[in-house]
């Protein structure tokens, strides 16, 4: 994981288990307010770059209007216009950007370039994600978790790609103590870093990390069952081939047999009748819109816990 930066949000693997249930709280008081129509203008005057070189919906949409929820101001910035590491290195970037305005939010493919601009600036930096980790989705999908049952009590179930969303799970589970069975293919499994320091925060924790390539047995005793697109962005070309390796991985009213009363999950966009079915997406088990909901409240948590 990246040096430990408090001013920003790089890795939920950066924080203690109090500080991350310290920022559910302020996300769930949030939505509480949010809906009862009321608001908080703890960002008042202040303004945060966001930088995107992937496509976003939900990223986008959720921290420009969080912004704005809070009384504050987004800029959005494109790599064309920016043009980091063709017209100007990252270093001048994050100084420069340090300079006019009060946080910075990337969405980028290298993980190394977000850990860079939290290196260089002297203001928060929060990543929206990298092709390493997604620490917005985790922090929203453990707000989701909790309005069903205790997190830190639940055993979650991650079916498909070691993917950024994957890996950001695994290190929230270790941080938080509580249980998660991941079904991957040996050949798309959770990276070797990752994997080695979420065993070292388990054995703090006390969290049970379970690996297996079986995805009948990854979701037995499941609470949640997680998954997300088998092709993310920048893998195209690998689809067909993804879509042969990962079809044991589907979550399907077959699988969720062995798990009569978990809860399903998926960090959209989903590639329906891929790594999820239509019947299971929008049956009532799905919690993939209270999911979509709760990253403008989990994120907004983010944005005064670092900027505020």
């Amino acid at each position: 994981m990246a040096e430990q930066n408090l001013r920003g949000f790089i890795s939920v693997a950066d924080y203690d288990a109090g500080e991350l249930l310290d920022l559910l709280a302020r996300a769930q008081h949030l939505k509480r307010l949010h809906n009862m129509g009321e608001s908080r203008q703890s960002l008042r005057g202040k303004t945060l770059a966001m930088y995107f070189e992937k496509p976003s919906l939900r990223t986008h949409v959720t921290f420009e209007a969080g912004m704005s929820q809070l009384g504050g101001h987004a800029i959005l910035l494109r790599p064309e216009q920016v043009g980091i590491g063709t017209r100007e290195t990252p270093r001048d970037v994050a100084k420069a950007l340090s300079r006019w305005v009060h946080g910075i939010m990337a969405r980028t493919f290298s993980h190394s370039l977000v850990e860079q601009l939290a290196r260089e600036a002297s203001i928060p930096v929060i990543n929206g994600l990298t092709d390493f980790l997604h620490p917005c989705q985790a922090m929203a999908d453990l707000q989701t978790m909790s309005e069903k049952k205790d997190p830190t009590q639940s055993t979650l179930a991650y079916l498909g790609d070691g993917n950024n969303v994957a890996q950001s799970l695994v290190l929230l589970a270790a941080v938080l103590g509580f249980r998660i069975q991941l079904a991957t293919p040996a050949s798309h499994t959770i990276s070797p870093r990752v994997r080695q320091r979420a065993e070292e925060l388990a054995e703090q924790s006390g969290a049970e990390l379970h690996w297996t390539e079986d995805a009948q047995e990854a979701v037995k005793g499941a609470d949640f069952v997680y998954t997300d697109t088998w092709t993310s962005m920048g893998q195209e070309e690998e689809a067909e081939l993804r879509r042969k390796i990962f079809a044991p991985y589907q979550v399907n009213t077959g699988i969720l047999e062995a798990c009569p009363n978990a809860w399903v999950m998926h960090c959209m966009p989903a590639h329906r009748g891929e790594e999820i079915t239509d019947e299971v997406l929008d049956g009532p088990r799905s919690l993939v819109y209270d999911q979509a909901e709760n990253r403008l409240h989990a994120q907004k948590a983010i944005l005064e816990y670092v900027m505020g």
